[in-house]
């Protein structure tokens, strides 16, 4: 099969900007490479569930030939709902991501708020609360003071709607599980990775873009060609460097 696009699709709080370390390191490797910014984070009014995956939605149906969609944390939910009867999308990559199925909504997943999150339903957000430690506890202080001054109040609906539509139901997946993450804790993204078609480990936090960005990129390259486009390596790209078990 032909190399796929990449489509990059962020979290709760974050925009395209956590990608700027990753998407060029694919672009260097032969991929074709769109992050897409999601209107449920930091806009007036806030977006929800479905302003998102429409977003989504219309950069897969621009998009010509396979494309394998890469979603983080929340983005995951959006993915699993944006892909669904989306005939050029080959394969799906959660990245410490949520795996939800059809009912399921963020909110009713995570249960009880962790405390790091300060919603504020007046103006129908969520905004974060000192989440250094949740969101960045493998990052260099530097890495983790510019992205505090990037996040935004993301959309209260987006956590609330349920979701449609499960994709992966229909289309191969993976699931890159982070195994020092202390936003998602490890033990419930292996219990959503059993959903999945294969199952990866990174050695980091919740935010490898930022931490490891070389390593994060060669995982998704692997995962993109060898195994849900069931191809072969992408001509003149590097080594691998592989993924940490």
């Amino acid at each position: 099969m032909s190399t796929p696009s990449i489509v990059l699709v962020h979290g709760a709080w974050h925009g395209t900007w956590c990608w700027s370390s990753v998407q060029p390191a694919l672009e260097e490797r032969g991929f074709s490479v769109i992050a897409v910014q999601l209107p449920g984070v930091g806009a007036a009014p806030p977006g929800d569930l479905e302003s998102d995956a429409r977003a989504v939605r219309l950069v897969l149906d621009a998009v010509e030939g396979p494309v394998v969609v890469c979603a983080h944390s929340y983005g995951g939910i959006v993915m699993t709902e944006a892909t669904a009867g989306a005939p050029n999308v080959v394969g799906l990559i959660y990245l410490c991501a949520f795996m939800l199925d059809v009912g399921q909504s963020l909110l009713s997943a995570v249960g009880t708020p962790p405390p790091w999150w300060s919603i504020h339903a007046e103006q129908n957000v969520i905004r974060l609360h000192e989440p250094e430690c949740a969101l960045y506890n493998d990052c260099t202080p530097e890495q983790t003071m510019a992205a505090m001054q990037q996040v935004r109040p993301q959309s209260l609906p987006t956590f609330a709607q349920p979701l449609r539509s499960a994709s992966w139901h229909d289309i191969p997946s993976a699931y890159v599980v982070c195994d020092r993450d202390e936003a998602i804790p490890p033990e419930i993204q292996k219990a959503m990775a059993t959903q999945a078609s294969h199952v990866e480990h990174l050695d980091t936090g919740h935010s490898p873009f930022l931490s490891r960005p070389r390593e994060l990129s060669d995982l998704i390259a692997k995962l993109a060609v060898t195994v849900l486009n069931g191809g072969g390596p992408v001509t003149n790209a590097r080594p691998l460097a592989g993924s940490r078990r």
